[in-house]
C-alpha cells in the first residue's frame, strides 16, 4: 500500500481514502514517511538550489 500527504489537511491518507491529486504529496511507501513529506521536500528543494548554485559558478569561470 501506497501512502500520501494531504497538503490541505496536514493529515497521511492510503491509496483507499487519497484526496484528489494537487492536494496530495506522494506516493510514499510508509506513513512516516508522509508524514514528513513537507520536510524531505525541503531538504530536496536545498540540495537542488546548492546544486544549482555550484553549477551556475562553475558554469561562469
Amino acid at each position: 500500500m501506497q501512502y500520501w500527504y494531504n497538503v490541505d489537511t496536514a493529515q497521511v491518507e492510503s491509496d483507499d481514502d487519497r484526496s484528489p491529486n494537487a492536494n496530495v504529496m506522494g506516493p510514499y511507501d510508509s506513513p512516516e514517511a508522509a508524514q514528513n513529506a513537507l520536510q524531505t521536500a525541503h531538504e530536496k528543494s536545498e540540495q537542488w538550489d546548492e546544486e544549482d548554485r555550484r553549477w551556475n559558478d562553475e558554469g561562469q569561470r
